[in-house]
């Protein structure tokens, strides 16, 4: 019966590679020095297959992707040192028994492999949140094989499950595997990081590092929402997997380091199966978590946000446009306004379509209509699913009347923008996370329009009353 010996959480930032860093590394020495600690176990522990888990290869919104074929390689040429590769030897037959495992759960998988560019439009190559994590491994110990897997955008949940398939394909058989979870915590704790600063970030690198010390799988999912969010982290996807895949073991766990020395944080922490267990029930607890999800976001729905929900909802399951509920208040009825109906699910956009200007009788009637566009009739997403209902997140932008006006007297914050040139348009609501100048918001607009930056447009302001 095979076993997974130990998991690691291990950050991925290609200037920690003394090519890509040429003394710039050093900033983040304590890493550097937990990495190369974290090496050391694993090469100790003799894994004969390393599993590990990353944001940054081929990424589905409705799958998790997994490389299906005998060797993988990659490099750092994106980071200036093309001369630094890594050629992998992948297991195919644990590869192969996880993508069972996975189907008979019924979790979506994509297995990559030589057509994968014709297939999907993507690469099947090594990606850097894989190839840090196994730059360092591979300076002390190169007896083993892989498996590399790139988390979808999933729910929570189906990570989780995902883990568990891992483990019982694992157990299936008779290898000795170590499994990483790769991912860096917030990258917003400065200014001078790959985002704007954000005091939560700060926040969320202590909250999930005691979680995760503690292996508390429920306090990891119970986190508040928008504290993730505001993080602007790339790791907890591949946390719930490495979460699953403990299932029906007592863990230990322990930080090796942290730090943020580029406005993200890197945290390294190992995890030593201790003992078997009787099976935890964890996943029954999870989904009794989404459900109080579900039932405090529509306990705090107002008109507007239960509206589209609804309106959408109804739409799947019925196949027909909700006909106006009696909930509806006047003042929506009467008004006639411009409304933009955006989706989220699990803080990735999933749909957003809109008016300009108002194209029905009266507000109500305009979300009514839009929220069925954004599930369904977005060309930028494959519509909306009925199992995904339950894990979508609505918001309303009604929309003032737009007004004449020039580059100088825009704000992002506040105002949204028209640009226009003949018969083309483009628009973009105000206040969008990571729009933070006049310019990215034109040129953003510009792009929706399909106009070029040096033809002469009109450009219009509009403000928002936004529900969600």
């Amino acid at each position: 019966m095979g076993k997974i010996l130990g998991y690691y959480v291990m950050p991925h930032p290609p200037i920690i590679i003394p090519e890509i860093g040429k003394g710039e590394e050093y900033k983040a020495e304590k890493t550097i020095r937990a990495l190369e600690k974290a090496a050391d176990e694993i090469k100790e522990l003799k894994p004969e297959i390393i599993i590990i888990i990353t944001p940054h290869g081929p990424l589905f919104r409705d799958a998790i992707s997994i490389s299906n074929v005998p060797s993988i390689k990659g490099d750092f040429r994106r980071f200036g040192a093309p001369h630094v590769k890594l050629n992998m030897n992948i297991s195919m037959h644990l590869t192969e028994n996880i993508i069972r495992h996975a189907d008979e759960m019924n979790i979506s998988v994509v297995p990559l492999g030589k057509n994968s560019v014709r297939e999907y439009d993507v690469l099947c190559e090594l990606d850097h949140g894989a190839a840090v994590p196994l730059y360092y491994i591979n300076k002390v110990y190169r007896d083993f094989q892989i498996v590399h897997i790139v988390y979808g955008l999933l729910h929570k949940i189906d990570l989780y499950r995902f883990g568990m398939a891992i483990k019982r394909a694992v157990e299936e058989d008779d290898f000795s595997v170590v499994l990483i979870a790769s991912g860096d915590l917030s990258h917003r704790l400065r200014d001078e990081g790959p985002y704007e600063y954000n005091p939560r970030g700060e926040e969320f690198d202590r909250e999930i590092i005691k979680l995760l010390e503690r292996v508390d799988t429920k306090g990891i999912f119970n986190m508040n929402k928008d504290l993730i969010e505001d993080a602007g982290e790339c790791g907890m996807r591949s946390f719930y997997i490495m979460l699953g895949a403990m299932e029906g073991y007592f863990v230990k766990g322990q930080t090796l380091s942290y730090e943020g020395p580029f406005g993200v944080g890197y945290g390294v922490l190992r995890f030593e199966v201790q003992k078997e267990a009787e099976e935890r029930q964890f996943l029954e607890d999870l989904k009794a978590i989404r459900q109080r999800e579900l039932e405090e976001r529509r306990k705090n729905e107002d008109v507007y946000v239960r509206l589209a929900r609804e309106s959408l909802e109804h739409y799947i399951n019925e196949g027909e446009y909700l006909k106006i509920p009696d909930y509806i208040p006047a003042s929506m009825l009467k008004e006639k306004r411009a409304v933009f109906v955006s989706l989220k699910k699990d803080g990735e956009l999933r749909g957003c379509i809109g008016t300009i200007y108002p194209i029905t009788d009266n507000v109500a009637e305009e979300i009514i209509r839009n929220a069925v566009e954004a599930g369904v009739n977005d060309p930028r997403f494959y519509p909306v699913g009925r199992d995904e209902l339950v894990d979508i997140d609505y918001s309303v932008d009604v929309l003032m009347p737009p007004v004449k006006t020039s580059k100088e007297d825009l704000n992002p914050k506040r105002y949204g923008v028209i640009v226009r040139k003949g018969n083309r348009a483009g628009v973009l609501l105000p206040d969008l996370e990571g729009v933070d100048t006049v310019d990215e918001q034109i040129s953003i607009a510009l792009k929706k329009a399909g106009i070029s930056e040096d033809e002469e447009y009109e450009i219009e302001r509009f403000e928002v009353v936004r529900h969600s």
